[in-house]
């Protein structure tokens, strides 16, 4: 196929890449189709990512990047010197690589001015214009807009490659999430503990880091209910925040039913290797429904402020339950910015069984 794209960046230049995307876990699981789409399209070339230490997790382990830099958010707090030195001591670290490509997924200033420094040949990012003004957008040779029009994530990344003159047509465009040897052998041994066999239980996560996108405590439990009714086995998971944790509990005074509590409990390469062996993943729009889609276990995710044609399990069997209210998706904290989303809080408890029994259904 012809390109006629003016810029097209020769690849039979390129020998390292840099991927920058400084951001929450569930937004750097979501990059993984970069790295593997280019490992694909171009095996040689080696890969790299620079994200936050607590996202590390989401990236460790995967075959397509070579090295995953690290910034650590504690440097702040351990005073101006130490900072200086470790941000200096990055810089070298990225620095000595010799970049020929830089891709940024991040509105950060950082992204900018490391891309000025680091000085690739060639350097992609989103625009950001109602964000960031003309240093910004001069710092780099490449720029791409986001549609206006809805467009799940994984496809704005791509979006990046595309404008640099790929063609992705035949690419596998899947997420990818390593759980590791250490996690799949504790995941294993606690499934025996607790009598579990492997797609017969369903991994139940009613929360999130912004629990605005969350539903309510007797929706939760009166779904719980009907689900240990019929058979199913539940197991349910969270955050190791403690306001996660005691919802969950919370949950569970409400209604007596039989389930395994983990919440809190497990790491994240943990939580997506029991994810990975259930039969059914129940949540909201969290990092743990994006790593249910990443290792291939069908979703049912209820979403409130946030749009699902966006954000909703990518490239597995899912349905995403939302109420029909004018405004959303509205992107907002809560209603009024009260923390609480009253277009989820109406979503009725038989609908998600019903909902879920249909898709335990069509999976077999």
């Amino acid at each position: 196929m012809q390109n006629y794209l003016a810029d097209e960046i020769d690849f039979s230049t390129v020998k390292r890449v840099l991927v920058i995307k400084l951001q929450h876990l569930g937004d750097v699981l979501l990059t993984t189709p970069i790295f593997s789409v280019l490992k694909q399209l171009y095996p040689g070339i080696a890969i790299d990512a620079l994200i936050y230490t607590e996202t590390v997790p989401m990236l460790s382990g995967n075959p397509s990047i070579d090295i995953v830099h690290e910034v650590d958010r504690s440097w702040k707090k351990r005073g101006t010197l130490q900072l200086l030195k470790q941000e200096k001591q990055l810089l070298q670290q990225l620095k000595a690589r010799k970049y020929d490509l830089v891709i940024n997924f991040t509105d950060r200033w950082r992204a900018a001015w490391l891309t000025r420094l680091l000085n690739p040949h060639y350097s992609v990012s989103q625009k950001y214009s109602h964000k960031r003004g003309q240093w910004w957008m001069k710092s780099f040779t490449h720029l791409y807009a986001a549609p206006k029009t809805p467009r799940h994530i994984v496809e704005i990344h791509l979006d990046a490659l595309r404008r640099m003159g790929v063609l992705l047509l035949t690419a596998d465009k899947s997420l990818s999430f390593a759980a590791g040897h250490e996690a799949e052998l504790m995941i294993e041994k606690l499934l025996a503990e607790q009598q579990l066999n492997p797609s017969g239980y369903i991994v139940v996560h009613p929360t999130s880091r912004w629990m605005f996108k969350g539903w309510n405590h007797a929706g939760f439990a009166e779904v719980f209910k009907q689900l240990t009714l019929a058979g199913y086995k539940l197991v349910l998971t969270s955050g190791p925040d403690r306001k996660e944790v005691d919802y969950v509990e919370e949950i569970l005074a409400r209604q007596h039913f039989e389930a395994v509590n983990l919440a809190g409990k497990l790491t994240l390469k943990e939580l997506g290797a029991l994810i990975a062996k259930a039969s059914c993943f129940i949540g909201l729009d969290s990092v743990a429904m994006h790593m249910a889609a990443a290792v291939g276990t069908p979703c049912v995710a209820l979403f409130g402020p946030s749009n699902e044609k966006t954000w909703h399990p990518w490239q597995v069997r899912h349905e995403v339950i939302t109420e029909n209210y004018s405004c959303r998706p509205c992107n907002m904290d809560g209603c009024g910015s009260g923390k609480i989303s009253e277009c989820l809080q109406t979503i009725e408890p038989q609908r998600v069984v019903r909902v879920i029994n249909n898709l335990l259904k069509a999976t077999g």
